[in-house]
């Protein structure tokens, strides 16, 4: 038996409390594994522990098995009665039987030695109060991330605003114009609806000088290039009349360097007030070059963006009512923290306290792009930008020499890596403004295109497009993923097939339970090429990336392309009832 490769914590996507009743607590084996039983019970079974009492627990065969690249990851949900678990393992390799404790390794010999006791896994109270839980809202939406400055225009051209143009975007010019403004998205909330949309994701809104307005001025006001505060109220009123919701961008990492408070400290140095407001460690302040020398830290090394002090209570408490002014005063739905993973722990702790008192429906979405454990344990954010199920979709396209296998695997293992109230609600996207555009990374192949959306909209989590993908809009990597939106050509109806198809994919998410169920059973998964796998045991969803035809059995069809009398061709993507 593989010991080495058996693995068990009694904490975080290992074991947790699901709701009141239930506690969800899985183990890592090696493949060599063929059975696994937990004994369960109350730690007080046999009277106090301590004792000579002998405990044991009942007997629960492991019975939920998924298979990682070098693993397989066992499950089980139990209901302790007196709402504290005591547990330990049983495993067999059909030679040898073995039991894992928290101190380690035991034979039956071993188990039987007089007085010995071994040390159990323990879960030692359901409180009630260290219940994570998530707005259950997130799972029913389908998110559109819009780019404010590139998304729609209302009005003429201004001075030093360039006439609007879906045109690529060659080089870095943080001045760049072509006026989106937020009476722009007002227009266009009805084309939203209509697409099936019933969240909007924006990036920040905020006073800026640069175009993606990432290094804000002030944080209590909306930027001069978008319009005013009554625009944007206006904008969150009629919006929720329509059944959207509204997420904003938070930018607490890093300000820029005309927030006031560091304009103060370049100002007055040492004896700035706001000294202690960011992390600089020379003065005078210098902002003529990047930030490599260490004379104050910043973001990714860009001097116009200087490190905020996220320890400092006085900068908690500054963005703690920031938080609070924005969730308040315009209700909106949910908060993005971009760099979410650089500040501090206790700041996101305050954070989450006050503006869930403000609004406990609330949603809080960290930008972490790497395992995310440490924010997903209840108390800070309800779940992460979830690049990394975007990588594993992406790559099985990219490298098409990885089989259907090896995406169930890594799809497995997003599926593990976090407590299931974070996986319903995670925020699934393919693009988005810091990547190229889907399209463009699929070669402009439309198949590739579709048959990653339609995994998208199948998968736990809620889905996301980025502005412009429901048309197969094209772009490069930042900056050129940010081009204007071609109105004149969605109005004229030159995108109508494309955006039918969009349309009848965010249909079939919003209208089919089952896509949204963690439940997902690979079918005939191994060395081809070809998707298929059962959602909730009713759904079917499909994608065919092989050569070789690809017949399905099925009773209606919800979506599909490609799919002709059963047999599904190479580019093709379905999704059937069963």
């Amino acid at each position: 038996m593989k010991r080495e490769a058996v693995f068990h914590t009694a904490k975080d996507n290992m074991c947790y409390q699901l709701n009141g009743d239930e506690i969800y607590i899985a183990l890592m084996t090696g493949k060599d594994i063929k059975t696994v039983d937990i004994q369960w019970g109350d730690p007080f079974d046999s009277g106090i522990m301590g004792g000579a009492e002998k405990w044991s627990g009942k007997t629960e065969k492991m019975t939920e098995v998924l298979e990682l690249e070098n693993h397989f990851w066992w499950s089980i949900k139990v209901v302790p009665p007196y709402k504290r678990c005591m547990y330990y393992f049983t495993l067999s390799d059909g030679e040898e039987k073995v039991f894992y404790f928290e101190d380690g390794f035991y034979t039956e010999a071993g188990l039987g030695v007089q007085g010995r006791r071994m040390q159990c896994f323990c879960f030692p109270w359901m409180n009630s109060a260290d219940l994570f839980e998530t707005p259950d809202w997130v799972q029913d939406a389908v998110w559109y991330q819009i780019f404010p400055e590139r998304f729609a225009r209302d009005g003429g051209a201004k001075r030093g605003i360039k006439p609007w143009k879906h045109e690529e975007i060659k080089g870095v010019n943080f001045s760049l114009r072509y006026g989106g403004n937020l009476r722009g998205v007002i227009n266009r909330l009805e084309y939203l609806h209509d697409l099936g949309i019933n969240a909007i994701y924006f990036n920040p809104i905020f006073k800026s000088l640069s175009d993606h307005k990432y290094n804000t001025d002030n944080y209590y006001e909306i930027d001069d290039d978008f319009g005013t505060k009554e625009d944007f109220k206006e904008l969150c009123d009629k919006a929720h009349s329509l059944g959207i919701r509204i997420m904003l961008d938070m930018v607490m990492n890093h300000s820029s360097f005309f927030f006031e408070p560091f304009v103060d400290v370049v100002k007055h140095g040492e004896s700035s007030k706001y000294k202690d407001w960011f992390m600089i460690n020379k003065f005078p302040v210098t902002l003529d070059r990047n930030t490599r020398d260490g004379r104050y830290y910043s973001f990714a090394f860009v001097q116009y963006m200087p490190k905020l002090n996220t320890n400092n209570p006085e900068v908690m408490e500054y963005f703690a009512r920031v938080c609070e002014y924005w969730t308040s005063q315009f209700r909106v739905d949910g908060l993005r923290f971009d760099v979410a993973n650089e500040v501090s722990h206790e700041f996101l702790k305050l954070i989450r306290r006050r503006v869930k008192a403000v609004n406990p429906d609330i949603y809080l979405l960290a930008e972490i792009w790497h395992d995310s454990t440490p924010w997903l344990r209840g108390d800070k954010f309800d779940a992460i930008m979830n690049y990394s199920l975007r990588e594993a979709v992406s790559d099985f396209w990219l490298d098409e020499q990885q089989t259907t296998k090896q995406l169930e695997q890594r799809l497995n293992r997003c599926l593990t890596m976090y407590p299931e109230q974070s996986l319903r609600v995670m925020f699934n996207l393919l693009d988005s403004h810091d990547t190229e555009r889907l399209y463009h990374r699929c070669g402009h192949d439309e198949d590739k295109f579709f048959q990653q959306l339609t995994l998208l909209f199948t998968l736990f989590g809620s889905p996301c497009i980025y502005y412009g993908t429901e048309i197969m809009m094209d772009g490069g990597h930042d900056p050129d993923c940010r081009r204007c939106m071609p109105w004149d050509e969605i109005d004229s109806g030159d995108h109508d097939e494309i955006i039918a198809q969009v349309k009848t994919l965010i249909k079939a998410r919003k209208e089919t339970p089952e896509l949204k169920s963690l439940d997902m059973k690979f079918i005939d998964s191994g060395n081809n090429r070809q998707i298929k796998y059962i959602k909730d045991g009713s759904v079917l969803v499909a994608a065919n990336a092989d050569d070789a035809p690809m017949e399905l059995e099925y009773r209606d069809v919800i979506f599909s392309r490609g799919l002709e009398n059963g047999v599904l061709k190479r580019g093709g993507c379905a999704i059937c009832r069963v």
